[in-house]
Order: structure tokens, then C-alpha cells, then sequence
């Protein structure tokens, strides 16, 4: 079979906020806002290739949008439309919050995934420096069964109070993709293009961003490299409930590998980007699925 030269992939990422049993002012519990989030899911993943990232997922809300994503009124096929991978951050299996990846695996073999803590003992569950909560990057190569192009896929969810945390993460982050390119490249198979997708709890002037998008990093926001009349939606990702008192920002993020502004980059420039958007995350009901709003991304993977 012929595969075509560019190969088209939808990236999405959503902190879902975790299902508390003390809801904020404005916030409804998860058994109301669920079935908002899996139709967001749905509508904005169906007939497509994609990835879905997520952050702030308690076990229970994985159980749901597993199963969610996986129901259908029309089955077509007795294995599952829809995988992930993840682990509970606070002790390696199903304790804490998750940052998983959603994968279709009928589309993408999954050859190798691990969790890494973002702290100085990263093999195990654990924090450090200023941050108050621990943190992980989910990390996953995926070999696309049709083209065999493979892509190394990160999610993370920086913390919200540590700034040297976020510092010293991202700088762990960078240095995974390094290894993996490095490891990869030394055997049979070349990665043909490397997402981050995640909460950084960092604006474009603080810390992790600055980091994750300076010129020495392979990686670019993929928002930069749309042209911002294209945009689609929000620009802020982070909303809260309507009562904290707190303006909206833009925390949430896909980075792209890319070589625009890079000084490393050799001038390779994997993925070519068709869309950029922040979705609402409130209607008409005026419940909001989360206190975030999605990103999506439209790309194209070249050879």
C-alpha cells in the first residue's frame, strides 16, 4: 500500500481537572462534567489519527474515559478503539494523579513507554527542590503501523508552586529527548518527529516555557508557528471556575520539534502545521468540563 509522503495527526492535550470531593465555587463534580469532557473528546478525535494527552486524571476519571472513548453505538471491531499508557504520580501504579497518553493502537504500535519523576531521583516516585506536589513526564515512541515513521511523545504536568521545580523539569525533560534521539539513532530506526504536550503552569516569560522553547531546545510552541490570524478559539488555556479571582493565562501547551529559530536544528523540520486552537470549555449549560480548555493541533509528520 501506498503511504502518502506526509503523514496527517491531530494533537490534543487537557488537564481534566482531578475529581475532587470538594468542588470550588462554580465547579460541578465529576459525575456531571465526565460526559461533557468524553464528548470533547469524541467530536474532536473521531475519523482522525491522534494522540490525546491529559493531566490532573485520578484513577477513577482514567476507568471512565477509557471506558468512555471505547464505547460506541456502533462497534466495528472487538478490540479497543482507543489504549493508554500512564501511571498514578505518588506511588508508580494507580495512586496520585496521571498524565496519560491515549493512543489507537490499530494506528500506532506502541514500542516503549516509562514514567519519570521530575525530581532528583527520577526511577522513582518522589519530589524536590520547591515543588509542592509530585511531578512526572509521561514519555512513549510509537511506531504508525501503516508508514513506520516513528514519534516520541511526552506529557507532563509541571507544579503550580515550585519555580526552580519547573526550571530543573524542564531541563529533565530536554535531556529525555536527547537520550531517546541518542539511543534510537544509534541503532536501526530514526525518530521522524517529537511532540511535549502538557500543563507547565509557566507563562511564555517564566521559567519552564523559556526553557522548553529557547533556541539551544529542539522544541517550538506550536502556536508560534501558526500564524496567529489562523488561530482557531481562546487564546488563554487556564479559566477557573468564575471565582478565583484570578485572570485567565496561557499555561497549556504543545511543543513541536522544529528547526524555526533553533540553533542546533540542522535546519530539519519534521512536522508542518495546519492548525492551531484553544477550545471553549463552557456552553449554553454553563458547565465548565474543566477549570483548563483543550489545545488541538493539526499536523502533518513528514518522511
Amino acid at each position: 500500500m501506498k503511504v502518502a509522503a506526509e503523514l496527517p495527526l491531530r494533537i490534543l492535550t487537557h488537564n481534566i481537572r482531578y475529581a475532587t470531593s470538594s468542588p470550588f465555587e462554580g465547579e460541578r463534580p465529576w459525575a456531571e462534567r465526565k460526559q461533557l469532557l468524553l464528548n470533547e473528546l469524541h467530536y474532536n478525535t473521531r475519523h482522525q489519527d491522534a494522540f490525546i494527552c491529559l493531566q490532573e486524571v485520578l484513577h477513577n476519571q482514567l476507568v471512565d474515559i477509557h471506558t468512555g472513548l471505547n464505547s460506541s453505538p456502533h462497534p466495528s471491531s472487538a478490540n479497543p478503539t482507543w489504549e493508554y499508557i500512564g501511571v498514578g504520580r505518588d506511588d508508580g501504579r494507580e495512586a496520585g494523579e496521571y498524565s496519560p497518553i491515549f493512543y489507537q493502537p490499530s494506528v500506532w504500535q506502541l514500542q516503549h513507554w516509562e514514567t519519570v519523576w521530575l525530581s532528583e531521583t527520577p526511577d522513582v516516585p518522589s519530589k524536590s527542590w520547591d515543588a509542592a506536589s509530585i511531578r512526572i513526564v509521561t514519555v512513549a515512541v510509537f511506531t504508525h503501523r501503516a508508514s513506520s515513521r516513528m514519534v516520541l511523545a511526552l506529557n507532563t504536568h509541571l507544579d503550580d508552586q515550585g519555580s526552580r521545580s519547573r526550571f530543573e523539569a524542564a531541563h529533565i525533560i530536554l535531556a529525555k529527548i536527547e537520550e531517546y534521539r541518542t539511543k534510537i539513532l544509534s541503532g536501526s530506526s530514526t525518530i521522524s518527529g517529537v511532540f511535549l504536550a502538557g500543563d507547565f503552569n509557566s507563562q511564555e516569560h517564566q521559567e519552564a516555557y523559556a526553557v522548553l522553547t529557547a533556541p539551544e531546545s529542539p522544541l517550538a510552541d506550536a502556536a508560534k508557528l501558526v500564524t496567529p490570524t489562523e488561530h482557531y478559539g481562546h487564546s488563554f488555556t487556564w479559566t477557573g471556575f468564575g471565582h478565583e479571582g484570578q485572570d485567565p493565562t496561557r499555561i497549556d501547551y504543545i511543543l513541536l520539534e522544529s528547526a524555526a529559530d533553533k540553533v542546533f536544528s540542522h535546519g530539519r523540520q519534521p512536522w508542518f502545521i495546519e492548525g492551531y486552537a484553544v477550545l471553549d470549555n463552557r456552553f449554553e449549560d454553563g458547565v465548565f468540563n474543566s477549570d483548563h480548555r483543550a489545545v488541538v493541533v493539526d499536523v502533518l509528520l513528514g518522511e
